[in-house]
Parts: C-alpha cells; structure tokens; sequence
C-alpha cells in the first residue's frame, strides 16, 4: 500500500513538472522573432529516387513562400521547390500575410 502512493506522489510530481515546462518553453517560443530562425534544410525532404513519392509529416508549422502561398510546414514548401523551381523561396516561419 505504501510503495503505490509513492509512485502515485512520483507521477503526479512529473507530470506536473512536464506541465509547468511546456508552458514555459511555449511562451518562450511564441515569443521569438520567426523570421531570424534559420532556412528549412531542403536537402533532406529532396527524394533520392525521381520517381518516389514524398511522405511529408502531418505537423503544422506553417511556412511563407515567394509565390505567397503558406505551406502547412517545411516539407511540403521543400518539395514544391525541388518540383517547381529555385523561383520559390523561403519568405519567414508562419503564415503569409
């Protein structure tokens, strides 16, 4: 009886830390200035093979474009620049206005 509300105290304790640093990590990122964080790494959404199919993550981190689309993250403006041409290119973070 008492080993379990240690480990009751222990996980309601980390869960609670957990907690309190996502909150903290969260302001500190809508905080920053977007358009200072460096470009989307294109080399690494590119396929090897032309005729593979790309496999984006289902992430929304939106991303600004030349052409004015928002892209709903980087690997989907990356693969409509190595689609379409080195004439899109990366505006900011975030969506366009």
């Amino acid at each position: 009886m008492r080993r379990s509300i240690c480990v009751y105290h222990v996980t309601t304790l980390s869960l609670m830390i957990l907690t309190l640093t996502q909150v903290t990590f969260s302001a500190l990122i809508k905080s920053r200035n977007l358009s200072t964080w460096p470009k989307p790494p294109c080399k690494m959404y590119y396929p090897i093979d032309p005729g593979y199919e790309a496999n984006c993550p289902d992430v929304v981190a939106f991303v600004c474009a030349t052409n004015g689309l928002t892209y709903k993250n980087e690997c989907f403006f990356c693969i409509d620049r190595w689609e379409f041409g080195p004439h899109i290119a990366f505006v900011k973070y975030g969506k366009c206005t």
